[in-house]
């Protein structure tokens, strides 16, 4: 898939361990991602794409995702940790 892309698409992971991908050349600024997201992670930047704004906030929730009718987004959610008996 790499190779289609112009751009690198831009890679962060939150602090509660989230990993986000947003390919910025997908993206064409509509906002539902940030509409849809429950915290208000997700903000739309002066070329209006999608970046996130606030990682501290992020649930790993995936509305962003689910909701993105470009496939801009991809949010995978960090690993639960397993209690030991």
């Amino acid at each position: 898939m790499k190779k289609f892309l112009l751009a690198p698409a831009t890679e962060e992971t939150t602090p509660a361990g989230h990993r986000f991908t947003i390919i910025r050349h997908f993206c064409k600024g509509c906002g539902i991602c940030v509409a849809f997201c429950p915290t208000g992670a997700l903000g739309l930047d002066d070329r209006f794409k999608v970046v996130l704004l606030h990682p501290e906030k992020c649930i790993g929730c995936r509305m962003c995702q689910l909701r993105c009718p470009d496939l801009a987004i991809h949010v995978e959610p960090a690993p639960k940790k397993r209690k030991d008996s």
